[in-house]
């Protein structure tokens, strides 16, 4: 037994993404349960390469007496299953929910982009249509999932886009956590996908209102990747 640090992950945080398995060299992480487990301690090298992956910030390191690493676990390359993969990243062919086309007309539709830029790294905290704004936080597939996304969900809000799976998703706390501190936001509604790492997008917008300790009437939608609101 020997002193060192160890990753551990919080089962309730968790969000069974699997980012954290594909940055592990040594295979020390799998799903299990649909949850991300340390398979041994001896299989961490304490090095911590899986914290920046993980979108909810389940994972972090401790120092404790425990086995020592195993230098056969070095550069492991863990073979990628069904089991250990995100579930949002497994393909599949939909069918059309469309059940005859729409009559053809000369008239354009309209956008309901109210602002510039939509991009949340982008999104300056001062931008001064965020003042008094009713806000739409959508992750990025949500618009492209479901076909009337301008009309149900952008008509009257501010809208701001963002990936928690591609992502800095501690940077995107720090500028929503700005935003929400310096604005009289007047509500927000939060639009996400069903997979499991878009569940990220939530937690870090109910973080920063409460690290920002405003006081925000707010909504939650969930689309399926058929382009249905669950």
């Amino acid at each position: 037994m020997t002193k060192r640090q160890v990753i551990e992950i919080d089962q309730d945080l968790c969000i069974g993404c699997g980012l954290c398995t594909k940055a592990c060299h040594q295979g020390a992480i799998q799903l299990v349960d649909g949850k991300a487990k340390l398979m041994s301690d001896s299989y961490c090298d304490g090095l911590g390469m899986c914290l920046p992956n993980c979108p909810v910030d389940a994972i972090k390191l401790i120092e404790k007496e425990t086995s020592a690493f195993d230098e056969s676990r070095k550069d492991f390359a863990l073979k990628q299953t069904t089991r250990t993969s995100c579930a949002g990243s497994q393909p599949k062919t939909l069918a059309s929910l469309s059940v005859k086309p729409k009559p053809q007309t000369t008239q354009p539709i309209n956008s309901e982009l109210r602002q510039w830029p939509v991009q949340l790294h982008l999104v300056n905290p001062n931008a001064p249509y965020l003042q008094g704004a009713n806000l739409l936080i959508a992750a990025d597939c949500t618009s492209y999932a479901y076909g009337d996304f301008h009309h149900k969900f952008m008509r009257g809000k501010v809208t701001i886009i963002g990936c928690p799976k591609l992502d800095d998703t501690s940077a995107y706390r720090e500028k929503l956590t700005q935003i929400f501190m310096q604005n009289d936001i007047a509500s927000v509604t939060v639009v996400r996908m069903s997979v499991p790492c878009c569940g990220g997008m939530t937690r870090v917008v109910q973080d920063a209102i409460k690290q920002s300790g405003a006081i925000v009437p707010y909504a939650e939608v969930t689309i399926s990747a058929e382009g249905e609101i669950l």
